[in-house]
Protein backbone atom coordinates (compact mmCIF):
# COMPACT_ATOMS: atom_id res chain seq x y z
CA UNK A 1 0.00 0.00 0.00
CA UNK A 2 1.10 3.59 -0.62
CA UNK A 3 1.93 5.86 2.28
CA UNK A 4 -0.25 8.83 3.16
CA UNK A 5 0.47 11.98 1.11
CA UNK A 6 2.92 14.36 2.68
CA UNK A 7 1.78 17.71 3.99
CA UNK A 8 2.94 20.79 2.06
CA UNK A 9 6.00 22.70 3.04
CA UNK A 10 5.95 26.35 4.00
CA UNK A 11 6.44 27.47 0.40
CA UNK A 12 3.21 25.85 -0.84
CA UNK A 13 0.57 28.34 -2.00
CA UNK A 14 -1.99 28.66 0.82
CA UNK A 15 -5.08 29.71 -1.15
CA UNK A 16 -5.71 26.68 -3.30
CA UNK A 17 -9.30 27.73 -4.01
CA UNK A 18 -8.15 30.94 -5.74
CA UNK A 19 -5.02 30.05 -7.73
CA UNK A 20 -5.12 32.95 -10.18
CA UNK A 21 -2.82 33.15 -13.16
CA UNK A 22 0.78 32.00 -13.04
CA UNK A 23 3.39 34.66 -12.36
CA UNK A 24 5.49 34.60 -15.52
CA UNK A 25 8.28 36.63 -17.07
CA UNK A 26 7.31 38.82 -20.05
CA UNK A 27 8.86 36.28 -22.43
CA UNK A 28 6.94 33.35 -20.96
CA UNK A 29 3.71 35.37 -20.82
CA UNK A 30 4.08 36.30 -24.49
CA UNK A 31 4.85 32.70 -25.40
CA UNK A 32 1.83 31.44 -23.48
CA UNK A 33 -0.44 33.91 -25.28
CA UNK A 34 0.96 32.95 -28.66
CA UNK A 35 0.81 29.19 -28.01
CA UNK A 36 -2.80 29.64 -26.88
CA UNK A 37 -3.77 31.63 -29.96
CA UNK A 38 -1.99 29.82 -32.79
CA UNK A 39 -0.50 26.71 -31.18
CA UNK A 40 3.05 25.65 -30.49
CA UNK A 41 3.85 24.84 -34.12
CA UNK A 42 2.24 28.06 -35.32
CA UNK A 43 4.49 30.16 -33.08
CA UNK A 44 8.09 31.07 -33.89
CA UNK A 45 10.76 32.41 -31.60
CA UNK A 46 10.68 35.57 -33.70
CA UNK A 47 6.94 35.92 -33.00
CA UNK A 48 7.54 35.67 -29.24
CA UNK A 49 10.40 38.17 -29.37
CA UNK A 50 8.24 40.62 -31.32
CA UNK A 51 5.46 40.39 -28.75
CA UNK A 52 7.89 41.18 -25.95
CA UNK A 53 9.75 43.84 -27.90
CA UNK A 54 13.18 42.22 -27.71
CA UNK A 55 15.56 40.86 -30.29
CA UNK A 56 15.78 37.16 -31.01
CA UNK A 57 19.38 37.00 -29.63
CA UNK A 58 18.13 38.66 -26.44
CA UNK A 59 15.43 36.02 -26.10
CA UNK A 60 17.98 33.25 -26.64
CA UNK A 61 19.97 34.68 -23.75
CA UNK A 62 17.12 33.59 -21.46
CA UNK A 63 15.89 30.44 -23.22
CA UNK A 64 17.84 28.01 -25.37
CA UNK A 65 15.06 27.49 -27.91
CA UNK A 66 11.29 27.31 -28.34
CA UNK A 67 11.11 23.87 -26.73
CA UNK A 68 12.87 25.25 -23.65
CA UNK A 69 10.23 27.99 -23.44
CA UNK A 70 7.44 25.42 -23.64
CA UNK A 71 9.07 23.29 -20.97
CA UNK A 72 9.44 26.31 -18.67
CA UNK A 73 5.72 27.00 -18.99
CA UNK A 74 4.72 23.37 -18.45
CA UNK A 75 7.06 22.99 -15.50
CA UNK A 76 5.81 26.18 -13.83
CA UNK A 77 2.20 25.07 -14.19
CA UNK A 78 2.58 21.50 -12.95
CA UNK A 79 4.80 22.60 -10.03
CA UNK A 80 2.21 25.15 -8.97
CA UNK A 81 -0.64 22.66 -9.23
CA UNK A 82 1.27 20.11 -7.14
CA UNK A 83 1.81 22.68 -4.40
CA UNK A 84 -1.88 23.62 -4.47
CA UNK A 85 -2.87 19.95 -4.21
CA UNK A 86 -0.68 19.48 -1.15
CA UNK A 87 -2.25 22.56 0.45
CA UNK A 88 -5.74 21.20 -0.30
CA UNK A 89 -4.87 17.88 1.37
CA UNK A 90 -3.47 19.64 4.42
CA UNK A 91 -6.67 21.67 4.79
CA UNK A 92 -8.75 18.48 4.88
CA UNK A 93 -7.18 16.86 7.94
CA UNK A 94 -7.12 13.06 8.22
CA UNK A 95 -10.48 12.25 6.60
CA UNK A 96 -9.97 10.37 3.29
CA UNK A 97 -13.26 11.65 1.92
CA UNK A 98 -12.46 15.27 2.80
CA UNK A 99 -8.98 14.91 1.29
CA UNK A 100 -10.46 13.43 -1.87
CA UNK A 101 -13.08 16.15 -2.28
CA UNK A 102 -10.50 18.88 -1.64
CA UNK A 103 -8.19 17.38 -4.26
CA UNK A 104 -11.00 17.27 -6.81
CA UNK A 105 -12.01 20.85 -6.05
CA UNK A 106 -8.39 22.02 -6.24
CA UNK A 107 -7.70 20.50 -9.66
CA UNK A 108 -11.05 21.51 -11.15
CA UNK A 109 -10.70 25.13 -10.03
CA UNK A 110 -7.13 25.24 -11.32
CA UNK A 111 -8.15 23.87 -14.71
CA UNK A 112 -11.01 26.36 -14.90
CA UNK A 113 -9.07 29.44 -13.80
CA UNK A 114 -5.72 28.80 -15.49
CA UNK A 115 -6.98 27.58 -18.83
CA UNK A 116 -4.15 28.77 -21.06
CA UNK A 117 -1.51 27.08 -18.95
CA UNK A 118 -3.57 23.93 -18.41
CA UNK A 119 -4.21 23.49 -22.14
CA UNK A 120 -0.48 23.33 -22.79
CA UNK A 121 -0.44 19.82 -21.31
CA UNK A 122 -1.44 18.49 -24.73
CA UNK A 123 1.85 19.81 -26.16
CA UNK A 124 4.09 17.49 -24.14
CA UNK A 125 4.33 15.28 -27.23
CA UNK A 126 6.74 17.81 -28.79
CA UNK A 127 9.18 17.66 -25.89
CA UNK A 128 12.36 15.68 -26.30
CA UNK A 129 12.78 12.66 -23.99
CA UNK A 130 14.68 14.33 -21.14
CA UNK A 131 12.31 17.25 -20.44
CA UNK A 132 9.27 15.07 -21.14
CA UNK A 133 10.49 12.63 -18.47
CA UNK A 134 10.86 15.46 -15.93
CA UNK A 135 7.41 16.84 -16.65
CA UNK A 136 5.75 13.42 -16.70
CA UNK A 137 7.30 12.59 -13.32
CA UNK A 138 5.79 15.73 -11.77
CA UNK A 139 2.42 15.00 -13.33
CA UNK A 140 2.65 11.47 -11.92
CA UNK A 141 3.15 12.93 -8.43
CA UNK A 142 -0.32 14.50 -8.65
CA UNK A 143 -1.81 11.23 -9.88
CA UNK A 144 -0.14 9.48 -6.93
CA UNK A 145 -1.85 11.87 -4.50
CA UNK A 146 -5.21 10.82 -5.90
CA UNK A 147 -4.32 7.13 -5.79
CA UNK A 148 -3.18 7.40 -2.18
CA UNK A 149 -6.34 9.18 -1.05
CA UNK A 150 -8.61 6.74 -2.90
CA UNK A 151 -6.70 3.78 -1.45
CA UNK A 152 -7.11 5.27 2.00
CA UNK A 153 -10.85 5.57 1.42
CA UNK A 154 -11.05 1.98 0.27
CA UNK A 155 -9.17 0.78 3.36
CA UNK A 156 -11.58 2.62 5.66
CA UNK A 157 -14.62 1.38 3.74
CA UNK A 158 -15.78 4.79 2.54
CA UNK A 159 -14.92 4.17 -1.14
CA UNK A 160 -15.61 1.05 -3.20
CA UNK A 161 -13.45 0.75 -6.31
CA UNK A 162 -11.62 -2.25 -7.72
CA UNK A 163 -8.59 -0.27 -8.92
CA UNK A 164 -7.70 3.05 -7.25
CA UNK A 165 -4.95 3.65 -9.85
CA UNK A 166 -7.27 3.23 -12.83
CA UNK A 167 -9.94 5.32 -11.13
CA UNK A 168 -7.47 8.13 -10.44
CA UNK A 169 -6.31 8.17 -14.07
CA UNK A 170 -9.90 8.23 -15.33
CA UNK A 171 -10.83 11.13 -13.07
CA UNK A 172 -7.74 13.16 -13.96
CA UNK A 173 -8.42 12.58 -17.65
CA UNK A 174 -11.89 14.05 -17.13
CA UNK A 175 -10.52 17.12 -15.35
CA UNK A 176 -7.91 17.74 -18.06
CA UNK A 177 -10.68 18.38 -20.60
CA UNK A 178 -12.11 21.31 -18.61
CA UNK A 179 -9.89 24.03 -20.18
CA UNK A 180 -11.08 22.97 -23.64
CA UNK A 181 -14.67 24.03 -23.02
CA UNK A 182 -14.94 26.07 -19.82
CA UNK A 183 -15.34 29.83 -20.29
CA UNK A 184 -14.23 31.82 -17.20
CA UNK A 185 -16.52 34.70 -18.13
CA UNK A 186 -19.54 32.50 -18.77
CA UNK A 187 -22.62 31.80 -16.67
CA UNK A 188 -21.09 28.73 -15.03
CA UNK A 189 -18.57 29.81 -12.41
CA UNK A 190 -15.60 27.79 -11.20
CA UNK A 191 -16.94 27.10 -7.65
CA UNK A 192 -20.19 25.69 -9.04
CA UNK A 193 -18.24 23.65 -11.60
CA UNK A 194 -16.14 22.25 -8.74
CA UNK A 195 -19.27 21.20 -6.82
CA UNK A 196 -20.62 19.39 -9.87
CA UNK A 197 -17.34 17.59 -10.46
CA UNK A 198 -17.04 16.65 -6.79
CA UNK A 199 -20.46 15.02 -7.08
CA UNK A 200 -19.44 13.12 -10.23
CA UNK A 201 -16.13 12.10 -8.68
CA UNK A 202 -17.69 10.96 -5.40
CA UNK A 203 -20.13 8.76 -7.30
CA UNK A 204 -17.21 7.39 -9.35
CA UNK A 205 -15.37 6.17 -6.25
CA UNK A 206 -18.55 4.63 -4.82
CA UNK A 207 -18.88 7.10 -1.95
CA UNK A 208 -21.91 6.83 0.37
CA UNK A 209 -24.71 9.45 0.47
CA UNK A 210 -23.12 11.45 3.28
CA UNK A 211 -20.02 12.03 1.15
CA UNK A 212 -22.16 12.93 -1.87
CA UNK A 213 -23.80 15.54 0.36
CA UNK A 214 -20.37 16.86 1.36
CA UNK A 215 -19.61 17.47 -2.32
CA UNK A 216 -22.32 20.14 -2.42
CA UNK A 217 -21.34 21.96 0.78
Amino acid sequence: MCAQPAVPDAAAPPDWRAPGELELTPILRAALDSFSEVGYHGTSVRDIAARVGVTVPALYYHHENKEAILFSLLDASITRLHGLCLAAIADAGDSPEARFLNLVECVVIYMANVGKSARLDTEIRVLSPAPRKIYSAKRHEIETLFVQVIESGVRTGVFTVASPADTARALLGMYQHIPRWFQPGGRLKAPELARRYKDISAHTVGAPPRVIAMAWD
